[in-house]
């Protein structure tokens, strides 16, 4: 009898023991969970918690509705959640090296390889404590949205005098300092009654997503070529990155390497399907040609390496990395 109590004891124990050695990671999104973003990050989830089972397992407490889009980079700065994904654009003041990923022409696939994500890691853990897990949905570029036709000069530029062109923090040194344009900068969030409103009448956003957000409600125009990359990634807390076990920190980066590879491949066949639809909603295409397109091309990364580099160079840590970051994110 007391050999059964002293088995049933040891037993419950171990069973209290194996259940507290899984590891819990806390996480939030940037966009709403309908945005294939959102879906391509949550898909990430399911792959870490099916691949940790009993050993590491992340738990998503929502989106913008639980922490404010623009807040989440510092929420998880200051420990309050563990994980993010966000653009790095949401916190380019303290980290302006997110503008080599903004302005790539590679894949995370092409910059996991050359070093390039082990520099960004770096930079992060130096200037915000924070680790970078991964750069997701990589390979898709920006397009320019318009509710009515755009106007091309003599030259075939892009004229966007009189647009009300909503911005942020991704394309501004583009649109503003190239373009020339006034931009109106809102969250992706009120984008849809800006437009509904009439507010704005053209925006940036990325090859995929409109039909989602039901942006396509008012837009009718897209401009080619298209331009940028997005610049999604995942960051964790430092402190809590460290004190995870040697193997749920394997566990969650081996994914997160397999999904940069995973994600750029789904996320361009939905691309295609997006373009498909929208052609058959009657959804028209203004493509600039010759000079005009690459002049075009050529502003929005010499514009956004500029800023970078002005704003490294502001930095205490200063803009050394600046022609390390070039060569290894722009071909």
């Amino acid at each position: 009898m007391k050999h059964t109590i002293f088995a049933s004891v040891i037993a419950g124990a171990a069973m209290v023991g194996s259940a507290s050695a899984q590891e819990t990671i806390t996480a939030v999104h940037a966009f709403p969970e309908s945005l294939i973003y959102t879906k391509s990050f949550l898909e990430f989830v399911d792959k870490v918690n099916e691949a940790g089972d009993g050993v590491v397992q992340i738990e998503v407490r929502g989106g913008p509705e639980a922490i404010g889009m623009f807040q989440q980079p510092d929420a998880v700065r200051a420990g309050v959640v563990d994980m993010v994904y966000t653009p790095g654009s949401f916190y380019a003041g303290a980290l302006p090296e997110k503008d080599a990923l903004v302005a790539s022409n590679l894949t995370a696939v092409e910059t996991r390889e050359n070093g390039g994500i082990a520099l960004i890691d770096e930079i992060h853990q130096e200037k915000m404590g924070l680790k970078y897990l991964g750069w997701f949905d990589s390979g898709v570029c920006y397009n320019l949205w318009t509710r009515n036709e755009p106007t091309l000069d003599d030259g075939g530029n892009l004229d966007v005098s009189g647009l009300k062109l909503r911005g942020n923090a991704v394309y501004n040194a583009f649109f503003t300092e190239y373009l020339g344009a006034q931009v109106i900068d809102l969250p992706t969030t009120e984008v849809y009654s800006a437009l509904e409103r009439g507010v704005v009448d053209a925006t940036g956003w990325t090859q995929i997503g409109l039909i989602d957000l039901k942006w396509n409600e008012f837009l009718n125009y897209r401009i080619e070529p298209c331009f940028f990359s997005t610049d999604l990634g995942v960051i964790v807390n430092l402190d809590k990155w460290n004190s995870l076990s040697d193997e749920a920190k394997q566990i969650v980066q081996d994914v997160a390497i397999a999904h940069e590879k995973d994600s750029a491949s789904k996320l361009g066949a939905k691309r295609d399907e997006d373009f498909a639809a929208l052609d058959e909603q009657g959804m028209k295409v203004v493509t600039l040609e010759g000079q005009a397109a690459e002049n075009y091309l050529a502003a929005a990364v010499e514009k956004t390496h500029a800023r970078m580099k002005k704003l490294m160079e502001e930095s205490p840590q200063g803009a050394g990395n600046y022609d390390r970051l070039i060569e290894l994110f722009y071909e």
